[in-house]
């Protein structure tokens, strides 16, 4: 049937959407040129749909059991739902939207863990069955760490139904500097000085090269305070004293003017204008959706090779790409490479893949350092998992989830017969 089920958000809210081309939330795919066409996943990928893939009668029956009054079925109604984030393919049905997230959030005290660390969970398996594991104990060596499976495995191998996460304290001192390097040299040196002078404070080093600043200013029309840079540094500290991180961050900036690693910058103690700097990195993946179709890639990588890999890329894709741009996480390693052309092209897909993950590979890196394997990797995890570490994956998919109702065609390979397993 051609009718698809999905979560209600509201009869006002969906009268508000119909006739729009515009959905509240849903923006059109554009490009440079406008909007772009997009297309069925079936199209551009090869996928084996298993016997669920499409919904019957019985379905749409249940879901409307389920949540009366909450069930649309109308083609138009829901595609806008059925399209991927990045607006560059669809699918001809939407199963089910449904919020089911609840999150019980643990006061962390004086000693917080770093990073708000110190998770536990309970998820439902795909056999309807419920596991526990909710607990607000900050050490549990009990057995295996189940939650750490369930956390890692992007729903394929249950669906996480309720979090506790111990919550470090909102800190009361936040400063933000915003720096221009002439080279990823000086990016790195200026990290290394900033590690060993700021020490406990430091919260966040994230760097992004002066392509990427084009395209805020270009698409976004925001304004860098910081011109004509190669590279542009953001770093901000985080502590419970402002008169102590104010010294600190100003020490250190005196050494890296002074050594000639920064050429430029500028800091920012109040909210406002923090969020403004923060926009200048943040907002770049939003910049890069003007220019057309973008070949995303989220690496993990020495910190001394981050961008070569953005060099290489520039130089082997030459005219054929319309942008090679690297931005990221400097501090954890994390590259974010993003390559943009005016429409999607099979042709600079092969010139980029798997070159980028045996590159990635050669260098020790991850082919996803945070934002998992879904759909589109999944195929290429031997460039960072050896068989073995796979093959066991397989076994825990097999075992949990048999029919592969869970989050299917995501993750994992296709596994093998299970006799040869």
């Amino acid at each position: 049937m051609a009718a698809a089920v999905v979560w209600r958000r509201g009869a006002a809210w969906l009268r508000s959407c119909r006739g729009n081309r515009e959905l509240p939330g849903v923006p059109r795919a554009r490009g440079c040129a406008g909007s772009r066409e997009v297309v069925p996943t079936c199209e551009r990928y090869a996928v084996r749909r298993l016997p669920f893939a499409r919904l019957a009668d019985g379905d749409v029956a249940f879901f409307e059991r389920l949540m009366p009054g909450r069930v649309i079925t109308g083609e138009e109604e829901v595609k806008p739902f059925n399209v991927d984030w990045l607006k560059s393919v669809r699918e001809p049905q939407l199963a089910l939207r449904v919020p089911c997230f609840h999150c019980r959030l643990q006061p962390a005290g004086v000693e917080a863990p770093d990073n708000g660390r110190g998770v536990s969970d309970s998820q439902v398996l795909a056999d309807g069955s419920a596991l526990d594991c909710l607990t607000s104990l900050r050490k549990d060596n009990t057995g295996y760490d189940l939650k750490q499976l369930f956390i890692g495995s992007e729903g394929t191998l249950g669906v996480i139904t309720a979090v506790s996460i111990l919550c470090p304290q909102r800190p009361k001192a936040v400063n933000v500097a915003f720096l221009g390097c002439q080279s990823f040299a000086k990016v790195l040196e200026t990290f290394t000085t900033c590690r060993a002078m700021l020490g406990e404070i430091l919260s966040a080093y994230e760097f992004m090269d002066e392509k990427c600043m084009e395209l805020v200013e270009t698409h976004l029309k925001l304004s860098s305070p910081v011109a004509d840079s190669p590279f542009y540094v953001l770093i901000e500290t985080s502590g419970s004293n402002s008169t102590h991180d104010e010294e600190k961050l100003h020490n250190f900036l005196e050494r890296a003017m002074a050594s000639g690693l920064v050429t430029d910058g500028t800091v920012a103690t109040d909210e406002k204008k923090i969020k403004v700097l923060w926009s200048l990195r943040e907002r770049i993946t939003e910049a890069l959706t003007h220019e057309g179709y973008v070949y995303k890639y989220d690496i993990s990588l020495p910190v001394g090779k981050l961008y070569d890999l953005v060099t290489d890329m520039r130089a082997r894709l030459g005219q054929s790409a319309k942008n090679v741009v690297g931005y990221g996480h400097l501090g954890d390693g994390n590259l974010h490479l993003n390559i943009t052309a005016e429409s999607y092209s099979h042709s600079l897909l092969e010139a980029i893949e798997p070159f980028v993950y045996e590159w990635t590979a050669r260098c020790s890196g991850s082919i996803s350092a945070e934002h998992g394997l879904g759909f589109k990797k999944r195929h290429f995890i031997h460039y960072s998992k050896p068989h073995e570490a796979v093959l066991l994956m397989q076994q825990f998919k097999a075992m949990l989830d048999p029919k592969g109702i869970l989050n299917p065609y995501k993750t994992l390979p296709s596994a093998p017969d299970r006799s040869a397993c």
